[in-house]
């Protein structure tokens, strides 16, 4: 009676792992196809079957943060962080986490999960870049009031060059009055150049500051 007992329980845990392994397969399958929705139930079918799957919590992190679910995708990297013990793995994790962080500008937090990535795996150069550019923002006044700085000085820059534009438009236009006639060639020059002008004050508003980042790890 004991021995089928044990047969049974045996039995039953090898088909909750069949299960997971399978969930976690396509879940994978939906994330590469982009098809977030999908591999979200996918993974969560997998933490039904097993609710301490660290990988399950990882790709769900994963999965949530490409939805810009962020707190939810923190809560599953903090969950998966809590039973992992494989230190390539955990890096992953903070890695992951230190992107949500930088992404919202928390510099602060993000330096932290970076360097508790890099305790975990000395070697990520990539991890290591990131870290660098989180310490920089974050030394240089990174942050929402950096980016509205910038944004007024571009709005300044724009108006000024608006204002340019305008006071050289005026001096043509007093020169038309002043002059009986001008030349088609010369009316199309002043075309181009006030246009030209026009161009460089859009390309000024279109600058924005880009931050480089890592991509996510892919999932497990």
């Amino acid at each position: 009676m004991i021995g089928f007992l044990l047969l049974t329980i045996f039995s039953l845990g090898g088909y909750a792992q069949k299960a997971e392994r399978e969930y976690l397969r396509k879940g994978n399958k939906a994330f590469n196809d982009t098809a977030y929705v999908n591999a979200e139930v996918y993974y969560r079918k997998a933490l039904e079957v097993n609710p301490k799957s660290s990988t399950a919590m990882y790709n769900l992190g994963n999965t949530l943060m490409m939805e810009q679910k962020f707190q939810e995708a923190m809560d599953q990297y903090q969950a998966a962080a809590s039973i992992e013990k494989n230190k390539n793995k955990l890096s992953h994790i903070h890695h992951n986490g230190g992107v949500i962080f930088h992404a919202s500008q928390d510099y602060a937090k993000a330096i932290e999960m970076y360097k508790e990535a890099l305790r975990n795996n000395p070697h990520d150069d990539e991890t290591r870049y990131n870290l660098a550019l989180a310490q920089y923002m974050l030394e240089n006044g990174g942050g929402e009031d950096q980016n509205q700085d910038n944004e007024d000085q571009n709005q300044n820059e724009d108006q000024q060059d608006q204002q340019q534009n305008q006071d050289k438009q005026d001096q043509n236009q007093d020169q038309q009055q002043n002059e009986n006639e001008m030349s088609r060639e010369n009316a199309e020059q002043l075309l181009n150049s006030v246009m030209q002008d026009e161009k460089e004050v859009q390309d000024k508003v279109k600058q924005q500051q880009v931050i480089r980042g890592r991509e996510l790890d892919k999932d497990w």
